[in-house]
């Protein structure tokens, strides 16, 4: 019995204004989707107690999160679903998280209807007498059935009990296509939370039926797919709607229709087949109390198995979670897509040999090894020059002379080219970049490059500023304190050569009294003294030289590693925890690992209709 046009604009206006008070105590919309980063960083989030299920209008949504009637599981995967969304979006493409985020909007607005109502559409092709199905479901002529196809232009509406004005608004049914049953005692009073939907033919010639078809499989709860013993191997119900959908086996019923035009044997085989074929498309099959989806022969002409259809759906409706088993496999569906997007392969990661490697690379490229033994060099000179022989001194002064004043090439560092150096910091910084982004998905590797790259562009300039901050170690060695001492001591030897050199001239000239061999001993004393003092410094300098070229390559290397790290390897480590972060949440998305499932081997491909059709054909006669 049809509602009058009053009642029915009553009850949407009813419907209308709960809405806008559970806005008004909600925040009011849907909930807006900020950054992951400052998400995570905000205040603690405040999600009020989840309101039972079966109670009237859900609650509205919570501006931090997903509550309402929804469980805590579904709660927690929808929160992390969000939060997923948020933290990849300058990551991950738009295209990718689309389905993500229709998923949370269908998600939000479901959440704000009626959780007390189960909304089931009846699915199926030109002719599989979906439309007699929902007539008999509803016990009175309510959709129009005839030879004309397509008979069913727009989606027709049944419901047994009120308060679901805002789903059928949802689903775009006009006010009349709303349809009631005729009462029917305890039967009808099972179906009180049921809306079922008729929906028009998805292969019919008119696009806009087939458009109204998608959009409405996308916000129902559950779907009755309708087949008939010719066309229930149509290739494009499979592959088009059955294989995609494989996911929601729990909220699927696929009923054979018109089993009265079979004999019992025929009706038989022809279900075999039908279950065969969604085992292929990966359907899962409600058997055996195992959960799946469930396949029933009915005749809605004469009413077979029409009763068990009633009672399962009484069942179904009053279990009240389609709407989160809807959700859940949406949300299967979505991590799936997502899995490339999220999943590496191994553990990547930037372990401490990279960065030791990084570090040592950086230290190459500013010359710090050769900055040390520069710096060692010019300490033992110095010690050399300090401690050494007067005449020693003369003699080397004399050959750098003879060079024209060119110094010797044992003693000066090695000169860095420009441009070789920046190569070895690009070098490093790719290398690096490389071995953390192994193993990662494309949009986090590819960020991680590109974290790196940034941080490699003003890294040559920053590291050549580094070395004239510190300057040059080799400038202004230290000097030991003991290195007077040597140099008093090495004067005392020239005094001690001048004193004999004098002596024995005096002799010659007969100043002082004739004696060769006090002279000629003080004289060797000086000349063997010099060198050996000489010999001795340069020795003992070797240790501290050594040690202060080791401390000032250390020294140099050292702000170069601090310098990659800070411009480098910090930056490319926030990429890797920013993916660690979403990889525990698309953890919580996808949930626990479903364990594998044994398919039927066999493909069928577009001519499975015909073969379908062929051998339904040939058992009918």
């Amino acid at each position: 019995m049809a509602l009058k046009p009053e009642k029915v604009a009553r009850e949407r206006e009813r419907d209308r204004v709960r809405e806008r008070e559970r806005e008004k105590e909600g925040g009011g919309g849907p909930e807006r989707w900020d950054d992951g980063l400052i998400a995570r960083r905000a205040a603690q989030r405040v999600v009020p107690e989840a309101s039972p299920v079966g109670e009237s209008g859900g609650g509205a949504e919570d501006s931090e999160g997903f509550g309402g009637s929804y469980g805590g599981g579904l709660r927690t995967r929808l929160d992390a679903l969000h939060e997923l969304v948020g933290l990849s979006r300058t990551r991950v493409e738009s295209d990718a998280l689309a389905e993500a985020g229709r998923v949370l909007d269908e998600a939000a607005a479901r959440q704000r209807l009626s959780s007390r109502h189960t909304v089931v559409a009846l699915a199926g092709a030109t002719g599989s007498g979906k439309s007699t199905l929902f007539n008999a479901l509803a016990g009175v002529a309510v959709s129009e059935t005839g030879l004309r196809r397509p008979t069913t232009s727009a989606p027709l509406a049944l419901t047994w009990s009120e308060g679901a004005a805002g789903l059928l608004d949802r689903l775009g049914v006009p006010g009349r296509l709303r349809r009631r049953p005729l009462a029917g005692g305890a039967a009808d009073a099972e179906l009180q939370s049921l809306v079922l939907i008729d929906l028009p033919d998805h292969d019919s010639a008119l696009t806009a039926h087939r458009d109204q078809v998608d959009r409405a499989l996308g916000l129902v709860d559950a779907v009755i797919w309708v087949v008939d013993p010719e066309k229930y191997a149509d290739a494009a119900l499979h592959e088009r709607y059955l294989r995609p959908l494989a996911g929601h086996a729990e909220v699927t019923f696929v009923v054979l229709n018109q089993i009265d035009r079979l004999g019992a044997e025929a009706a038989e085989l022809v279900l075999d087949d039908l279950r065969q074929l969604l085992d292929e498309d990966g359907m899962a099959l409600g058997e055996h109390g195992e959960p799946g989806a469930t396949v029933l022969p009915v005749s809605a002409l004469t009413g077979e198995g029409v009763p068990e259809l009633r009672e399962l759906l009484a069942r179904f409706v009053q279990e009240r979670t389609a709407p989160e088993r809807r959700i859940a496999a949406d949300i299967d569906a979505a991590a799936a897509k997502l899995r490339p997007s999220y999943v590496a392969d191994g553990r990547p990661g930037l372990g401490e040999r990279s960065r030791e490697q990084f570090a040592a690379r950086l230290a190459v490229a500013v010359g710090a090894q050769a900055a040390g033994e520069a710096a060692e060099r010019v300490w033992r000179r110095g010690a050399i020059r300090a401690c050494g022989s007067p005449w020693l001194r003369l003699y080397r002064w004399y050959e750098r002379r003879r060079a024209h004043g060119s110094t010797d090439p044992r003693l000066t560092s090695p000169v860095e080219d420009e441009l070789t150096a920046r190569q070895r910091v690009e070098q490093a910084v790719r290398i690096v970049a490389d071995e953390a982004s192994r193993g990662l998905p494309a949009p986090w590797a590819h960020a991680v490059r590109e974290a790196a790259t940034r941080g490699a562009e003003g890294l040559p300039e920053a590291l050549d500023e580094l070395t004239v901050t510190l300057g040059d170690p080799a400038a202004r060695p230290p000097r030991p304190a003991w290195w007077p001492a040597a140099v008093l001591a090495q004067a005392l030897m020239t005094l001690l050569q001048l004193f004999g050199a004098l002596w024995l001239v005096g002799q010659i000239l007969g100043v002082v009294e004739p004696g060769l061999l006090p002279p000629v001993l003080i004289m060797v004393a000086g000349i063997a003294g010099g060198p050996l003092i000489e010999w001795a410094c340069e020795s003992a300098v070797k240790g501290p030289a050594r040690r202060y070229g080791q401390e000032a390559g250390r020294k140099l290397a050292e702000a170069a590693a601090a310098c990659g790290r800070a411009r480098v390897l910090d930056p490319v480590s926030a990429e890797l925890l920013r993916y660690r972060e979403v990889r525990e949440q698309y953890a919580k998305v996808a949930g626990p690992r479903p364990s594998p499932r044994i398919v039927g081997v066999g493909g069928r491909r577009s001519g499975g209709a015909r073969l379908g059709a062929t051998r339904t054909g040939a058992r009918l006669r």
